[in-house]
């Protein structure tokens, strides 16, 4: 007959507490009965030591009144008879009590030595009353017997001690004993219930750590790892319902970025479409505009790429969600990039009055040039978008070793303190109110951060507190070394 095993949490819990809690009850129970059988063996030794102390006192008593009693009679009979009769009954009455008082010492448990002293005490009481009824007994007749009486009485006494000492000396021992095995029992208990409490906390531990790493997966949206949860019945029930929702909701990401992929292509065709009319009519290919239509167009091409960037960023986030994206690295100047990025804002900047403050170093950079442009048109924009008319925006770019750090400042209102932590979460727009000219979708600065990790770099949010440029301001660094063997490693595999 097979014993399975605990189906369930709770009977887990309680098998695991039964084998811990088992060893300590035996192991009580073990002391208490050991430490009753001491007490029972202690009460005995002290009952049989306090009986026999009163028994052979009363023998002492006894031979003592039954030498005085014999001796007056002795020395009564001749002179005075009547006292010498009254003499005699007391000392009657004196065997009478010594007699009782042997029985009582041979009902003790006793040496077997002490039988014989007994044998003897009594032959010579016995002797006592023919010497008392014989004629011509002298008190040193007298004397002579009980002496011999009072020998084995003493001897009785000696033995009936040392019985009781050896008794003491054997429960000393056995407590000794007792106590060392007492002691052993409890040092092999402690390990094995910690053992035991360790392998259950094992047990029952690895299905909740499991169970706590899924949760935490599904929480930071890595729903790419299947759950599997083993143990108790319950707990991979609730395993495989994490892994239910793990897949519903890997489906619902998938559908998400589906539907932003597809939008996101249908809207660039039209939006293309938009763009190059745009461009035709500001070169005029349909005849020459006036200073207002040619503002309104301008206005038109302004907006298109700015909405062209917001569908770029859809798509960046699309696919990093979808993990296709990969980097194309390359080798580019930074410095026209920068200024090629700055071109396409320069009608809001210039409506604004946004003064620019550009330190820029003139170096060739291998890195995803689509990507870095991505991250520079997103930092620049959301600056754009907080920084007050006649504001000022710092862009700062240049190697630091063997890294590209971009620099990107602006002097708005900056970041509230409860948004810091969440500005690079996808779709989150802060609580702020954004009062800039165009209203965002709360990806770019996800695209940002994802198109630099990407690239193994950092991006951090700093504070510039007291310096003109206390707004927003954000660090990019790159190292481009990393970037340099991501290509190779993408050549050498293929």
């Amino acid at each position: 007959m097979r014993i399975g095993r605990p189906r369930t949490l709770l009977s887990l819990i309680l098998v695991g507490l039964g084998l811990v809690v088992l060893p300590l009850l035996l192991a009580v129970g073990n002391a208490v009965f050991e430490l009753n059988d001491l007490m029972e063996q202690s009460r005995l030794t002290v009952n049989a030591s306090r009986d026999s102390t009163r028994a052979n006192e009363r023998v002492s008593q006894s031979l003592t009144n039954l030498r005085r009693q014999a001796g007056q009679y002795i020395a009564l009979k001749e002179a005075n008879p009547d006292e010498a009769a009254d003499a005699y009954n007391r000392y009657r009455a004196q065997t009478e009590s010594l007699s009782l008082s042997l029985a009582e010492l041979a009902r003790l448990e006793h040496p077997t030595t002490v039988d014989d002293q007994l044998d003897v005490v009594f032959t010579q009481l016995a002797a006592l009353s023919a010497l008392l009824t014989a004629p011509g007994t002298t008190i040193d007749d007298i004397n002579e017997n009980v002496d011999v009486m009072a020998t084995a009485a003493a001897t009785i006494r000696t033995s009936m001690r040392d019985d009781i000492d050896d008794r003491l000396s054997a429960l000393e021992s056995d407590t000794r004993a007792t106590q060392t095995t007492l002691f052993w029992q409890t040092a092999a208990l402690i390990p094995g219930t910690l053992v035991l409490v360790l392998f259950f906390v094992l047990l029952v531990g690895r299905p909740m750590r499991q169970i706590d790493r899924a949760i935490r997966e599904l929480g930071r949206g890595d729903v790419g790892h299947p759950i599997t949860v083993s143990g108790p019945a319950d707990l991979e029930t609730l395993g495989r319902q994490l892994e239910w929702l793990r897949i519903r909701l890997a489906e619902s990401s998938a559908e998400k970025n589906k539907f932003l992929r597809h939008m996101s292509h249908e809207l660039k065709t039209p939006l293309a479409n938009i763009r190059e009319g745009t461009e035709l009519l500001l070169d005029g290919a349909v005849g020459t505009l006036d200073r207002q239509q040619q503002e309104v167009t301008g206005i038109l091409r302004e907006n298109s790429v700015k909405l062209q960037r917001l569908i770029e960023n859809l798509l960046t986030f699309s696919a990093w969600q979808a993990k296709t994206a990969s980097l194309d690295i390359t080798q580019f100047e930074l410095k026209p990039l920068v200024f090629g990025t700055l071109s396409q804002h320069r009608l809001v900047i210039a409506n604004r009055g946004i003064k620019l403050d550009l330190d820029i170093a003139p170096i060739g950079v291998r890195a995803d040039e689509g990507k870095l442009r991505l991250v520079l048109e997103n930092l620049l924009s959301n600056a754009i978008k907080f920084t007050p008319e006649q504001g000022t925006i710092a862009i700062k770019a240049g190697m630091d070793g063997s890294d590209l750090v971009i620099d990107v400042a602006d002097s708005g209102p900056g970041i509230a303190p409860e948004d810091r932590g969440r500005i690079f979460e996808a779709f989150y727009q802060g609580r702020r109110l954004q009062d800039g000219p165009v209203g965002g979708t709360g990806i770019g600065l996800s695209v940002v951060h994802e198109c630099v990790l990407a690239h193994g770099g950092t991006i951090d949010l700093v504070a510039d507190s007291g310096s003109r440029f206390d707004g927003a301001h954000f660090v990019v660094r790159l190292p481009l070394r990393r970037a340099d063997d991501r290509l190779r490693l993408a050549v050498a595999n293929g």
